[in-house]
């Protein structure tokens, strides 16, 4: 048994891994995860990018929550992702916290790096992806798959490493991060910031945490990866477990006790430094801006097969940003397929119980094989 391949993987990369803000980072390590067998040639190997908040554990019992892997209803024997059939990977992207470099990994000095860690991008993370690639042998993925920030690293893969993609499958996302989406992430940064624990970044070594700030910054998040029509069929004006209004600041509706949970339940699992440090990375992407202020020139003359994937109640990365993806890949002479599907659950709905999505991602996938 090649003991890179299976779950709860970890490694450390000697890099240097050139970063897009200048300098490098060195060494790179990655968490990662791996389902089903690599075949002879190598030819079945998909690569899984997770969203903003995700992990490596895409189908196994997440180590810390004991939930199971945030993709498990696709990833596994028969699924759309068939194990059966294909080897799928999937990496902690860098600036994260289970187990890739990030502010929690300890500098030269001993201690960790807190916001010493230099700003990533998303394009950083694709990159340091292909050093994963090379150290378990794979010259060419079949396809890589993405949700969210999970599709921009996937579009990042196939603008920059054109030739190491067969497939590129782009779900809910965008190529670039709105004025909205960024004014979003900074409210959830600025809170973190704010709470008094943060201590400039450096609360590791005191034994704290900005517990408080995480959980806003989640709550605020969390209500743009829901819809309006989601909402109000899961919460309505419902009261919490109360008969009247307290007439105070108590969650007296559903929808005020869901969101604090949410928000209380992130901060067990998630690192308060990596989240600043994501969405940054987020923030600043812009593919056209990476390629002389005009999407199609990354795509030009590429080889990959694209499939664009929106659901109709996103408002977080509505159907028109992906459609421009398409239009753009259409311009570049790249063979695209788009498809709107109709979800209630806004952007989350690439997570959850979409079986037309199920039927897309199956057929795109084993139509090259």
């Amino acid at each position: 048994m090649d003991d890179r391949f299976g779950l709860n993987r970890r490694v450390t990369l000697p890099g240097p891994l050139a970063l897009d803000g200048g300098g490098t980072l060195s060494p790179v390590e990655l968490g990662y995860e791996t389902y089903g067998e690599l075949n002879a040639d190598t030819s079945n190997a998909i690569l899984v990018c997770h969203a903003l908040t995700g992990d490596q554990h895409v189908a196994s019992t997440h180590p810390i929550t004991g939930k199971p892997g945030w993709w498990a209803r696709m990833v596994g024997p028969g699924k759309p992702l068939d194990t059966d059939r294909f080897c799928v990977i999937a990496a902690n992207a860098i600036g994260g916290c289970m187990g890739s470099s990030g502010p929690q990994t300890v500098a030269p000095d001993g201690a960790p790096f807190a916001m010493r860690f230099p700003v990533i991008t998303v394009s950083d993370m694709a990159r340091s992806q292909t050093l994963l690639m090379d150290y378990l042998g794979i010259d060419r993925l079949h396809a890589v798959v993405g949700g969210s920030m999970g599709g921009m690293q996937a579009l990042s893969w196939a603008a920059h490493f054109p030739e190491r993609v067969g497939a590129a499958l782009v779900i809910a996302s965008t190529a670039k991060h709105s004025a909205q989406n960024i004014a979003f992430h900074e409210v959830g940064r600025q809170a973190i910031m704010a709470d008094p624990n943060w201590r400039g970044g450096d609360y590791y070594a005191d034994g704290v945490s900005p517990s408080a700030g995480l959980a806003v910054a989640r709550m605020a998040a969390h209500i743009t990866y829901l819809s309006e029509t989601g909402l109000t069929e899961k919460f309505g004006r419902r009261l919490q477990e109360r008969d009247a209004k307290t007439f105070g600041f108590d969650a007296d509706f559903q929808v005020e006790s869901y969101l604090r949970h949410q928000g209380l339940s992130f901060t067990d699992r998630f690192d308060a430094n990596s989240y600043l440090y994501i969405t940054r990375a987020i923030d600043y992407f812009d593919l056209a801006e990476e390629f002389g202020g005009r999407l199609a020139n990354a795509f030009r003359d590429s080889k990959t097969r694209f499939a664009i994937v929106s659901f109709d109640t996103d408002w977080l990365y509505p159907t028109a940003e992906s459609k421009s993806i398409a239009h753009a890949l259409n311009a570049a002479g790249a063979p695209v397929s788009f498809v709107e599907l109709s979800s209630p659950y806004g952007h989350d709905a690439f997570f959850l119980d979409v079986p037309a999505l199920d039927r897309v991602v199956k057929g795109f996938l084993e139509a090259g094989v």
